[in-house]
């Protein structure tokens, strides 16, 4: 059995795309999944199936969640090993100076190609800084992540891919679930 991660985008966000955790666990009951846990209410579920490439997997519930909710919504899946070596790379944590509330790590639905990298990677956005490795960005927002232009929208609108962002603490506590869901 393989443990997954799946982060939805933009749901529960000022009253739009709404979906109840309930909700949600239940579609990826019904679509055979097992051990499926949310956490919080931004669309983060952990679960075990056996293993599946990661975009039909995508595909499987952004497909059910239209056919239930009626809207589509960004879907991206992690393996549990791909999100403990993301806590790993963080390079900010080498940096004492840096406070971890104000950690983030924004998940992207494929490496980006270089050409589009080259884009972002020249311009100084300070306050907030941004590396970016393989498919996740580490950002560090010390004014705060709602003040960043580091946004999702951002990343996406550049780097062609699909984006979606989670503070320091969250994504900590989705290794936390899955590894406890890893040992059932």
């Amino acid at each position: 059995m393989t443990t997954y991660i799946s982060i939805l985008r933009g749901i529960n966000v000022g009253g739009f795309r709404m979906i109840k955790m309930e909700a949600l666990r239940q579609i990826f009951a019904d679509l055979g999944f097992l051990n499926c846990q949310t956490y919080i209410q931004s669309g983060n579920v952990i679960f075990q199936s056996n293993k599946i490439d990661l975009k039909t997997l995508e595909k499987k519930i952004t497909a059910a969640i239209i056919e239930k909710f009626s809207f589509e919504v960004p879907v991206i899946i992690l393996e549990l090993d791909e999100l403990k070596q993301i806590i790993a790379n963080n390079p900010f944590l080498n940096d004492i100076t840096k406070d971890i509330a104000h950690l983030h790590v924004t998940f992207l639905s494929e490496k980006p190609e270089g050409v589009n990298v080259s884009k972002i990677i020249t311009v100084d956005y300070q306050p907030d800084e941004f590396q970016l490795i393989n498919k996740a960005i580490y950002l560090y927002c010390p004014a705060s992540y709602s003040k960043s232009k580091l946004t999702n929208g951002f990343f996406e609108n550049k780097l062609k891919v699909k984006a979606t962002t989670r503070n320091w603490r969250t994504t900590n506590e989705l290794v936390s679930i899955a590894d406890k869901i890893n040992k059932l």
